[in-house]
């Protein structure tokens, strides 16, 4: 094993934190720095991790004294709309960078950064797609890649959550178009988003519509509601909510000629395939991969767990070792921004619109 990478976590809010905790639990990363715009958080965040530690990582006010310090790794758990211009800045001092979701909330900006990433072959920069990495996700992704769906042909996501009013309320950035970039779907619908477009492919229609109707004094949706045809002819339904009170899982069925699957809070809950049948079983409820604790069964709850994230530092570090690109790309991460944009663009609009359209847009 070669040393620990240092890791600097820019953003010390909830999200950062979890950040923190895997930095602490890898054995290949050392939490060295620790930025935010407001010391406090940065210091406290700090002096916790001191009172679990051996060593107290340096707490900054600005991106740009913790990269005097070249770390290693940059990873970026600020608002949406300062995700590209931060991991900029990052890329131009040597450091590899991991990107909390979204990739940004700007699809120029976003283009940007691939192509900043297209020029640096040396460095590793990706954008958090946890769920990627959760073993049920796994078998269904390696089941449509060998074919054993036959052609998918459909599927139908839903992240059917709940947030209070207090949690927009909480951050003057959150709800807004300027920082959080939209709302249910681009904040907490994304990642199954991202997997859609894992198993279906490149997307290349949209149609959709968006309402607020739970929340006072945000400028964004608290639901989404789209249907999404692919290259390949599949055809699917996303419905993403913050206004489904009390928060119900999330839920993503794909269906093909030959074979379903059905993925419940991370859970693989119905795996059946054309040679189940002929072996004469019936669509079978799996019980493993198991739930991920802290995840399966919250109901929309916000706690995040670090098992996913672990996993997919492992990736990010493999990568680096291995000099080659990550799992989840910011190619990948550029596509799924166009698709979320895509939908706001057709609910206001009024009609469909072309993911080619909104990408040269």
């Amino acid at each position: 094993m070669t040393e620990p990478l240092s890791t600097v976590v820019v953003g010390c809010g909830a999200i950062g934190r979890t950040h923190v905790d895997a930095a602490l639990r890898h054995p290949r990363l050392r939490l060295s720095g620790l930025v935010n715009r407001t010391a406090a958080p940065a210091e406290a965040l700090a002096a916790d991790v001191a009172a679990r530690e051996e060593s107290c990582p340096t707490a900054y006010t600005t991106l740009d004294e913790a990269l005097e310090s070249r770390p290693d790794l940059v990873v970026i758990a600020t608002p949406s709309g300062l995700h590209v211009q931060q991991a900029l800045a990052a890329l131009r001092a040597g450091s590899h960078v991991l990107i909390e979701k979204p990739l940004d909330v700007d699809l120029a900006r976003a283009r940007s950064l691939a192509d900043a990433v297209a020029s640096t072959p040396g460095q590793v920069c990706s954008v958090v797609s946890q769920h990627r990495f959760d073993p049920a996700a796994g078998v269904v992704s390696d089941a449509i890649t060998a074919e054993r769906f036959g052609r998918v042909t459909s599927a139908v996501a839903s992240v059917p959550w709940w947030r209070p009013q207090s949690y927009y309320d909480a951050a003057h950035w959150r709800g807004t178009w300027a920082l959080d970039g939209g709302g249910a779907l681009m904040n907490q619908g994304v990642h199954t988003l991202d997997l859609l477009l894992w198993f279906l492919g490149r997307p290349v229609r949209v149609s959709a519509e968006t309402a607020l109707l739970a929340h006072d004094g945000i400028e964004v949706e608290d639901i989404a509601v789209a249907t999404i045809r692919f290259a390949s002819g599949a055809l699917a339904v996303l419905h993403a909510t913050t206004a489904a009170y009390p928060g119900i899982g999330v839920r993503i069925h794909v269906m093909g000629s030959a074979g379903s699957a059905v993925i419940e809070d991370d859970r693989l809950e119905y795996f059946h395939t054309g040679a189940d049948e002929r072996s004469g079983a019936r669509g079978v409820q799996l019980s493993t991969p198991a739930r991920v604790p802290g995840v399966g069964g919250t109901r929309g709850a916000q706690k995040v767990d670090v098992l996913g994230h672990l996993r997919q530092y492992d990736d990010l570090i493999a990568a680096i070792d291995e000099h080659r690109r990550p799992l989840a790309t910011v190619d990948e991460a550029l596509l799924v921004l166009a698709a979320v944009r895509a939908v706001y663009t057709s609910a206001q609009l009024g009609h469909p619109v072309l993911i080619d359209d909104v990408l040269r847009g």
